[in-house]
C-alpha cells in the first residue's frame, strides 16, 4: 500500500457506513466490551453529522474511495472548555503498523492547537495496547480517573496532553 494514494481528509456525509463498520469491527476484534464505549454512542452510526460544531473535526484515512480508519476531536464534555477530546481513532487492519495513527494523531492535534485548546484528552482500553503506546511516546500522560462526562464508563485508560 503506498502513501502517494493515501489522502486524510474531513469526513463526508457518505463516508458514515464505512466509518461506522470500522469502528464497530474493532470492538469485536479486540474484545472490548460494546457497552459504555463508543460502540454505543448514538453518534457512531452518524460521523458526518456528529462533528459539524466549528469547535471539532473528525478525519478520515481514506484511499481509492475506501474508508480506512478515522479520528476526531471535540470539546471535552461536561469539562473545561481548552480540553479537547481524541475521539473514535480506529483503523481498519489494512493500514496498522504503518504509520498511519501517527499521521492522523499529529493531525488531530495540530487541529486541536489551531482551534484554541491548551490539553488533549483520551479514553481508550487496555486491549488497545498499540494505541496505547502511540499515546504514550507523544507524551500522553496516564489518569487515575476519567475527566468529564463522556459516557464511556467501560474505557478504564484515561490520558492527557498539554498541547
Amino acid at each position: 500500500m503506498s502513501k502517494d494514494t493515501i489522502v486524510i481528509r474531513k469526513i463526508e456525509p457518505n463516508d458514515n457506513a464505512q466509518i461506522e463498520q470500522i469502528i464497530r469491527a474493532c470492538f469485536y476484534e479486540f474484545k472490548i466490551p460494546l457497552e459504555g464505549t463508543a460502540y454505543s454512542d448514538k453518534e457512531t452510526p452518524k460521523m458526518y453529522e456528529s462533528y459539524q460544531n466549528a469547535n471539532e473535526v473528525y478525519f478520515v484515512i481514506e484511499q481509492d474511495g475506501e474508508i480506512l480508519g478515522g479520528g476526531g476531536l471535540k470539546p471535552l464534555k461536561d469539562f473545561e472548555t481548552d480540553i479537547c477530546e481524541i475521539q473514535k481513532m480506529y483503523f481498519s487492519p489494512k493500514v496498522r503498523g504503518k504509520g498511519y495513527g501517527r499521521l492522523l494523531l499529529d493531525k488531530c492535534m495540530s487541529a486541536a492547537k489551531n482551534l484554541g485548546y491548551k490539553k488533549c484528552y483520551l479514553e481508550s482500553t487496555p486491549q488497545l495496547k498499540a494505541a496505547i503506546h502511540i499515546y504514550e511516546s507523544y507524551g500522553f500522560k496516564h489518569l487515575k480517573g476519567a475527566l468529564g462526562n463522556t459516557g464511556h464508563y467501560s474505557c478504564g485508560v484515561w490520558m492527557v496532553k498539554d498541547l
